[in-house]
């Protein structure tokens, strides 16, 4: 306890200088940790969006039978999540019983029939796109509140309506569930963003929270070593340091956490491009508060023992300023284990082996991640030291010369530079990976969208409707066969598509060998046939009328075949399917079970919203499913977009706020020796090049590195995740120009810290 409160009577009484020194380390630690918090506090915001679309959503769990059973005084529901644009679109149908309902979170009561609550989002994209009322039937009565929305941007809407408009909706008994049916994030995803976030802020973070703890680290050593030189223990030495830094540490916490609860306010009611939440859902949760306050600090207090190790451990070696040790080859330890996972990935992907088990990949991968990471930071002393040996041996430059000899004498200080600056441009070649992941997923090639609802949906008085709807270029009727399983005549099925030769040419633009009333078979050049397809082969195939009567025709497999050549049909149809003329089926009688209705049209956003909302005129109700557009799962994708731009900025923050403190604070300590050389007559133009050459050379080092393994990180995490690219050569020239651009305002950075008057006071003691 002694210690402790010496070091805190050294803090407030050394002086001005220590007391900036002390100010300086409170505000870096203030910066890395509010970016600690917005990264933790991602998570709990996405939780909370969560809970709330949990509670809000319909279910059946009264016990009473069957979800879609239609129970006398019963509700009934109907979900319908359509895209707007990127967005989902979210409508529920609620039809009202005899049995009372709880309305949901934010409404006082539930629609009646024609009667629709809105969010106050769509409220106002209503009034900018009065096209979308036909997606809400009835008249706005009023507004969602927060308590049942996700985020304020949320497209959301209550629609009252009749338990004959609801025929094909689930029974509805309250509002609430475990898990919310479609997550802001999925789980495997969220893995995703976590192990991102960890390469891209988390370890830069560390690094630059150990590079505040150890500002002025040469002149705090002379005074630890003196104090130890007058009595004080190895262990009291190292308490003297620590409690400094300790106190540093939580004054900046706390800073932090302030910072970071003006960030939230602001940020919030802003909004990020694709993600916008509630203020409230930013509050730091218990755990995240004590990993600030606590954790912070007993990283601070770990540094500062391990910091004044060597001036408890040989106090006359400090004082006397003696030559470091060497460092030790174990820093390169890390780096052998990660290279060599990273590496077999790589080989694996190469030789057109990805690997399987996705289980034990999620394991090695991030471990492989931080282990390349530490591995550059520990080998960067190393690898510097032995560079500028040799450069000092053979060059014949002054301003290089002494630069290297520098270097040699003192490999620590490159540690504690370009850390930060590698680890940055590591971890973006890490994101640029996952981002190309992303891209995968979320990318739409097809120049046509293909949308999809199941016939029995949709009755025959409105078929036609839908499939004139304006911007339908195409339609057909998608069908299997039927199957018995207990009858071994009908064990299989094939597919079937109804239509006309020229609804097909509508849809595809090569069709050969189609005629009019004549069934065939569709042959697509590199697709693999069905061979349960053959040519004299019969199967059943169950019609209904609107009376209810059942028909069952049987169709045999023609000989003739329709040859097309355009990818975008095999959307909707294989190799091998009969295409069955309209006019073959009996005259009243339509397929119902397992057929699908198909329209086409072009994947422009403004004509699959038109399409969208025509077929909402027909009716509202009618499930429609977009084949490649997923509107909640492309909302997903640019939430996750969104949190990995904000962990790069917060990457870059931290990774120039970490050069810029070592950067002036080795500076500053090596002001004695520049003062020297200056007494001794070197030019100002010589010690700003010997300046920038120490701080260029071992950043360029770590950048060589950084580019190295961050490439193979990145191929080794594309392998791992099962997509079609390897291999990201499009990502080499950014990520090259980064580097350069790193080492550029390193050195513009290096030149202004050797100031041009002498100060001989500085050296006076030497």
């Amino acid at each position: 306890m002694k210690e402790l409160l010496l070091g805190l009577r050294l803090l407030l009484g050394s002086g001005r200088s220590n007391r900036v020194r002390f100010l300086l380390m409170s505000m870096g630690s203030a910066i890395g940790v509010c970016c600690l918090a917005v990264v933790l506090a991602i998570p709990g915001i996405l939780a909370e969006q969560d809970a709330r679309k949990a509670a809000r959503d319909p279910n059946c769990s009264n016990g009473q039978g069957g979800c879609t059973s239609m129970t006398k005084g019963s509700g009934l529901s109907l979900t319908r999540v359509d895209p707007y644009g990127s967005e989902p679109f979210t409508r529920i149908f609620v039809a009202l019983g005899s049995t009372p309902i709880s309305p949901p979170p934010g409404l006082h009561e539930l629609p009646g029939p024609g009667e629709v609550f809105v969010s106050l989002r769509l409220h106002e994209v209503l009034r900018a796109d009065p096209g979308l009322a036909r997606l809400l039937p009835g008249k706005e009565i009023g507004l969602i509140s927060a308590p049942g929305l996700a985020h304020p941007d949320e497209l959301y809407a209550y629609i009252g309506a009749t338990r004959d408009d609801l025929k094909h909706g689930g029974r509805l008994s309250a509002f609430g569930d475990s898990e919310a049916r479609y997550p802001t994030v999925e789980p495997s995803t969220l893995d995703i963003l976590r192990f991102t976030l960890a390469g891209v802020v988390l370890l830069p973070l560390a690094v630059f929270l150990s590079v505040c703890a150890r500002l002025s680290a040469a002149s705090r050593m002379r005074r630890l070593a003196a104090l130890r030189l007058l009595g004080l223990s190895r262990k009291g030495t190292q308490r003297v340091n620590a409690a400094e830094t300790v106190a540093a540490a939580l004054l900046g916490a706390v800073l932090g956490l302030g910072a970071y609860w003006v960030v939230n306010q602001l940020v919030s009611r802003v909004g990020l491009p694709g993600f916008k939440w509630y203020p409230a859902d930013g509050s730091l949760t218990v755990s995240t508060l004590l990993v600030c306050l606590v954790g912070c600090p007993a990283l601070a207090w770990f540094v500062g023992r391990v910091g004044a190790k060597q001036a408890a451990a040989n106090p006359l070696a400090v004082r006397r300023s003696a030559v470091e040790k060497p460092p030790r080859l174990w820093g390169l330890l890390p780096l052998v284990p990660g290279m060599g996972i990273v590496i077999g990935y790589c080989v694996a992907g190469a030789t057109g082996h990805p690997p399987a088990d996705t289980s034990l990949s999620s394991i090695l991968m991030p471990l492989a991640v931080v282990l390349v990471g530490t591995g550059l930071v520990l080998s960067l002393p190393i690898l510097s030291r032995s560079l500028a040996r040799k450069v000092a041996r053979s060059t014949g430059s002054l301003s290089l010369g002494l630069a290297m000899r520098r270097n040699e004498v003192e490999p620590g200080g490159a540690l504690r530079v370009a850390t930060g600056l590698v680890l940055l441009v590591y971890a973006a070649s890490l994101t640029q990976g996952v981002l190309i992941e992303l891209d995968q997923v979320s990318k739409n090639t097809s120049p046509v969208q293909l949308y999809t609802m199941p016939l029995k949906d949709v009755p025959e008085d409105k078929e036609r409707a839908v499939t004139e709807v304006a911007g339908v270029r195409g339609h057909a009727i998608l069908a299997e066969s039927w199957t018995d399983p207990d009858d071994m005549e009908w064990p299989t099925s094939i597919s079937a598509v109804i239509a006309t030769c020229s609804q097909l040419r509508k849809m595809a633009s090569a069709v050969e060998g189609c005629v009019e009333g004549r069934p065939a078979r569709l042959m697509v050049p590199g697709v693999t046939y069905d061979e349960k397809s053959v040519p004299g082969r019969r199967f059943p195939f169950h019609l209904q009328n609107s009376e209810g009567k059942s028909r069952v025709v049987t169709v045999e497999v023609p000989r003739q075949t329709i040859h097309y050549r355009d990818d975008t049909m095999r959307q909707m149809v294989g190799s091998g399917t009969v295409v069955i003329p309209p006019s073959s089926l009996p005259a009243g009688f339509r397929l119902e079970e397992r057929a699908t209705l198909a329209l086409m049209s072009s994947a422009g956003p403004k004509t699959v919203h038109s399409v969208l909302a025509g077929i909402a005129g027909v009716d509202p109700t009618i499930e429609v499913e977009t084949d490649g557009l997923d509107p909640a799962a492309l909302q997903q994708i640019t939430v996750i977009k969104t949190l990995l731009g904000v962990g790069m900025i917060l990457g870059l923050i931290i990774g120039v706020a970490a050069y810029l403190v070592a950067a002036t604070d080795r500076a500053v300590e090596r002001r004695p020796q520049v003062t020297a050389l200056a007494l001794l007559g070197a030019r100002p133009r010589t010690l700003r090049t010997v300046q920038v050459a120490q701080v260029v050379l071992p950043l360029a080092i770590g950048l060589v590195l950084a580019v190295v393994t961050g490439k193979m990180a990145e191929s080794s995490y594309l392998v791992t995740g099962g997509g079609a690219v390897f291999w990201d050569g499009a990502g080499v020239p950014l990520l090259l120009a980064s580097a350069l651009g790193v080492v550029a305002v390193a050195a513009l950075g290096a030149l202004p810290l050797v100031g041009r008057r002498i100060d001989p006071e500085l050296i006076r003691r030497d």
